[in-house]
């Protein structure tokens, strides 16, 4: 008894206090949280096979300011781009496309994510309330500049 309770103090008491977990939502979400509050969406399109994505997830979104940054002003949609399921977004319907044995990519993924004719992850793409684009970028981003970013989406 006293080992397990020694093993439970021990498993807990490790674990930070302050540790903060990020906010996610779906896209059949947005438009019932828009109705209640009304935000700018941040949508982080990424890949399982993407280093760059895994750093950004491993740096960016860890980072305690920013977690509680996006929690408290925005909605964050965290998107594989390879997923499989229909979405049903901005009243239009988005459906995996293969293109090969085990391969392919999300509609909703190229149209959020495309830039310059092209699609290069990680993609942040940000919208307004009404579900337009306002902001994207397709670089690995740092934290540091990444709380520029929100703060210019703040304004």
């Amino acid at each position: 008894m006293r080992k397990k309770l020694f093993l439970l103090i021990l498993i807990f008491g490790v674990i930070p206090s302050g540790f903060a977990q990020l906010n996610l939502i779906s896209f059949e979400q947005i438009d019932s949280l828009q109705n209640i509050d009304k935000r700018k969406v941040i949508v982080f399109i990424h890949t399982d096979w993407c280093q760059f994505c895994h750093a950004m997830k491993n740096t960016t979104f860890k980072n305690e300011n920013i977690i509680k940054e996006l929690n408290d002003n925005f909605y964050f949609v965290d998107f594989n781009a390879e997923e499989k399921r229909t979405i049903v977004f901005n009243k239009a319907a988005f459906k995996f496309k293969s293109t090969g044995n085990n391969s392919g990519i999300h509609e909703l993924a190229i149209q959020l994510g495309t830039i310059n004719k092209q699609l290069n992850y990680p993609v942040l793409c940000v919208l307004n309330s009404e579900n337009e684009i306002v902001f994207q970028d397709n670089n690995c981003i740092k934290p540091k500049e990444f709380r520029v970013i929100l703060e210019k989406l703040k304004e």
